[in-house]
Order: structure tokens, then C-alpha cells, then sequence
């Protein structure tokens, strides 16, 4: 068995602010495993945050081929991808390990989900992210994007004065009255602030609000959670299986990312988990072609919230097959993960 991999650069449509950083694009390897005239596709994304950059994807992505040289079939690579999460950074295993899904189940002529006898789903409603922005520019975006279908909006939080955070929001509802919204500070609030401000926003209908205070902070996540009505989720202090076992009691649930817990497997382990502890799961994502969504799509039967909009983000997105640019991903069609690559402009 061999893998293969080549980058390129994912541009974003606009820039895109949180509150702790500015992207507007980012590198894409993407990884092939190829099991005789069938090929199983990933992709890893590079993340500042995660410290992987081009050179650690391509050195990690050369030590997990030497690895893999002596399996005989995908399955092999399969039972080995445990042991991969353990020793190399987990989004390029996690790339590694939609490869093979992907051709373990166009072996079988399956459909992904089916192949691993998934949660069945036809469509389901995906968030769009709305980063930190002024506020008419958030307003317009909120009724741009419910016109254009959205009925479930990612508003980004954590702005130097939280009466900004306040101030747009309360924007965004009004804008947009009948979409969910989810909030996103990306750990920025300590918990003292997160509760003011949530209070202040008691009418803005917030369905869910993600990592208030920064990872690591669990004391503080535990005291978020005890203080408002609102279900508080962890995102970045639930990246990995062993995580969910240090979280506190009393969140409302966790966001779960293929890229940060190692893949298809491992985020099985964790919606089981997460689902036998009573907290709701959101699926999330990076900012990522339809290959790198992919992965996750075929568990969004299982999730309370979707937020696959990686894709959606981009100024070209490279693969097609999952939708979503009217709120709506849908079940991707044909054998494996069901996307495929765009013809290139003549």
C-alpha cells in the first residue's frame, strides 16, 4: 500500500476574523491511497493554531507512508490508524484516515455512510459562519445568508469591548428573526465577562454558545455552564477522546472535528461518548474544500448541529458534491465519500 499527497492553497472568498486571528487562506495537501485501480482521497489543512504547517504535514505524511508500506490491504491501514493517532499530529492522520474510508468503501461500491452503517439522512440544515465584522456588514450578511436559505447562523464573538459582541448580535437577530444562532467567542471571555454578556443577549434567542473561555479553563467552562440558561459547548477543550473524559459536569455539549480528533473512527468513539453522557454534539470543521468536509458529512445524521460550511468559505472550492450554498448539505451520491474533483477551466 502506498500513500501519495500534493499541496495546494485554499483562498478564502473574504477574509475571515476571529478573535484571535485573520485568515485568508490556508495550504491543502491532499493525500491518496490507492488500492489497485481504486483510490481513496483525504485532505489536511494547514493551522497555525495546531502548529502544522507545510513542511510538518509533508514530514509526518513520509513517516506514516514508511508505516503503512507493509500493509497488504486498506483494512490493515484501518486497524493501524489507533496507533497512527498516538505517534503523528492528528489532521494529517485524520486525512490518512479518509483515504481509507474512502477506498475501503468504493471496494465495496458503497456509499461511505453506508458502508460503516451510519445514522441515515437525506439533507440537513449546515451553519454559516459570520465573523467579527462591523456591524452593517453583519447585518447584511445575516439577510443575505437567510435569503439565501440559511436557517442556522455561526455568529463570532469576542471583540477588544463586549458591547460590540452585544451590539451585533442583537444586529443579527433582528436581521435575521427566525434563524438559530449559535455564538463562537473562540475562548475569548474569562467566565465573569462570558455571563455579562450573555445576559445581556437573554432576548436574543441564542440556541448554543461555544468554548466562552480559553482552552484549558475548565473551572471557568464549569462556571459559564452553572450561570445562564444557555447550553455551553466545548469546542477547543474537546478536541480528542481523552478530552471528553476531563470535562466538566453540567455542558450543555461538544463540538467535534474530525481534523483535531484523528477521523471517522475516533469521532465515532466520541458522538457515542458524548451521547451516552446526555451532551449534544455539533459537528464542526476548519476552513476546507468538499474533500476535507467530507469526512464529517457522513456522520451528520448523528449530530444535534451541523457547522460543515469549511467549503462553503472558499473563493474556488476545488471538489463538488455536498451542497450547501443554500443552507442545505445534502447526502453525497456514488461509492466512497461521494465527492469528486472539479473539471479544470479550459
Amino acid at each position: 500500500m502506498t500513500v501519495t499527497w500534493t499541496a495546494t492553497t485554499l483562498e478564502l472568498a473574504r477574509p475571515l476574523h476571529i478573535s484571535r486571528a485573520t485568515m485568508t487562506g490556508r495550504v491543502a495537501v491532499w493525500v491518496a491511497v490507492s488500492a489497485g485501480d481504486h483510490i481513496g482521497h483525504g485532505e489536511v489543512v494547514g493551522s497555525p493554531r495546531l502548529g502544522l504547517d507545510r513542511a510538518a504535514i509533508d514530514t509526518a505524511l513520509r513517516a506514516i507512508g514508511d508505516r503503512i508500506a507493509g500493509c497488504a490491504d486498506p483494512g490493515e491501514i484501518r486497524a493501524l490508524l489507533p496507533r497512527l493517532r498516538a505517534e503523528f499530529p492528528l489532521p494529517v492522520v485524520a486525512a490518512v484516515d479518509s483515504a481509507v474510508h474512502d477506498v475501503l468503501a468504493r471496494l465495496a461500491g458503497l456509499p461511505l455512510a453506508e458502508y460503516l452503517d451510519l445514522p441515515r439522512w437525506d439533507a440537513v440544515p449546515t451553519a454559516y459562519t459570520i465573523g467579527l465584522m462591523p456591524l452593517g456588514e453583519a447585518v447584511s450578511t445575516a439577510r443575505r445568508l437567510t435569503g439565501a436559505g440559511f436557517t442556522v447562523l455561526k455568529v463570532k464573538a469576542g471583540a477588544p469591548d463586549p458591547a460590540e459582541d452585544i451590539a451585533r448580535v442583537r444586529a443579527i437577530r433582528a436581521a435575521a428573526p427566525e434563524a438559530e444562532l449559535l455564538l463562537d467567542p473562540n475562548g475569548a471571555w474569562d467566565a465573569d465577562t462570558a455571563v455579562t454578556v450573555l445576559d445581556a443577549l437573554a432576548g436574543a434567542r441564542i440556541a448554543a454558545v461555544e468554548q466562552p473561555v480559553a482552552a484549558g479553563d475548565l473551572r471557568g467552562l464549569a462556571a459559564v455552564a452553572r450561570r445562564i440558561p444557555i447550553p455551553v459547548l466545548a469546542d477547543e477543550d474537546a478536541a480528542t477522546i481523552a478530552d471528553l473524559d476531563r470535562l466538566p459536569a453540567g455542558l450543555g455539549g461538544v463540538n467535534i472535528k474530525l481534523a483535531e480528533c484523528g477521523g471517522i473512527d475516533a469521532a465515532r468513539t466520541m458522538l457515542d461518548r458524548a451521547q451516552a453522557r446526555g451532551l449534544a454534539v455539533l459537528l464542526g470543521c476548519q476552513a476546507a474544500s468538499s474533500l476535507g468536509i467530507a469526512p464529517a458529512v457522513q456522520l451528520a445524521g448523528a449530530a444535534r448541529w451541523v457547522d460543515l460550511d469549511g467549503h462553503l468559505l472558499l473563493a474556488h472550492d476545488p471538489w463538488t458534491g455536498l451542497g450547501g450554498s443554500d443552507g442545505i448539505l445534502r447526502r453525497p451520491a456514488g461509492p466512497g465519500l461521494g465527492v469528486r474533483r472539479r473539471r479544470a477551466a479550459a
